[in-house]
């Protein structure tokens, strides 16, 4: 078993090109230069950055939303390319994403119930008797109460829907989690309740993860590694102790000193 969730091998993603309706050339975007990258096994690898440094498109390619235009990556020792060929199910079970705004990301007409139940059956199978068994296991595991299984997204929180959004993340049994932006959305009072909820998963259910965010206060405080991006560019890479205590890079100097600081525990 490779020792490495996520590979990534000079990975490029350009947006534009070609020509308009009417003839003119279209401008292109570099949105993702050249990446190369690993996610360890059962490590928290925080990629940081502004808005528009190319964060979310390289997510989004590494589950499979978006196509590479050059380079390559493999999940969990298996290429891309085939799990492209295999259909989104493939991607949905090595890896998840938990997107950014927890209430935009389900589905506002169904139940916690049909949100939690889709994945299990479409994606690992389950019976019905094993689904109903397998829902209340990961309702408990976010913290949940077994009524919320009736429930709509409109009725809970923020903080109450993104651990909804991970247990539906949870459901495929995806060992790699992709989290964007994790608790932005959220009151800063809820912020860190759902920090520690990731930190107790990850340690239960042996997940990997990739964090992405702008917020070095946020990233500090789960992460074991640090990819500083920078116009689609990975300019430095680190243990996040020795990122935040001493760091090379000018842009991520300007990164550690603009941002506050919170005391890990």
């Amino acid at each position: 078993m490779t020792a490495h969730a996520i590979e990534m091998r000079e990975l490029s993603k350009r947006f534009g090109g070609g020509r308009s309706l009417f003839g003119k050339p279209r401008h292109t975007i570099d949105a993702v230069k050249s990446v190369s990258l690993d996610l360890r096994r059962g490590e928290t690898l925080a990629l940081v950055g502004e808005s528009g440094s190319g964060k979310s498109t390289l997510a989004r390619m590494l589950v499979g939303l978006e196509t590479p235009t050059s380079g390559s990556f493999a999940i969990g020792g298996r290429d891309a390319s085939g799990l492209r060929r295999d259909g989104p199910r493939a991607f949905g079970k090595m890896i998840q994403y938990v997107f950014q705004d927890p209430v935009a990301s389900l589905n506002p007409r169904k139940t916690v119930r049909d949100i939690l139940e889709s994945p299990l059956a479409l994606l690992n199978g389950y019976a019905p008797s094993r689904r109903r068994v397998r829902m209340q296991e990961l309702l408990d595991a976010v913290q949940m109460p077994a009524d919320t299984l009736e429930r709509y997204p409109h009725e809970f929180s923020g903080g109450q829907a993104q651990r909804i959004a991970i247990a539906r993340a949870l459901a495929a049994d995806a060992q790699i989690l992709v989290l964007d932006e994790p608790v932005s959305a959220l009151d800063v009072s809820v912020q860190a309740q759902v920090l520690l909820l990731l930190r107790d998963l990850k340690t239960r259910f042996g997940l990997s993860y990739l964090v992405i965010s702008h917020d070095l206060a946020v990233i500090e405080a789960i992460s074991d590694r640090v990819a500083v991006m920078y116009f689609g560019e990975i300019v430095e890479t680190a243990p996040a102790d020795r990122l935040f205590a001493d760091p090379e890079h000018a842009y991520t100097q300007r990164l550690v000193a603009s941002a506050p600081r919170i005391r890990r525990e």
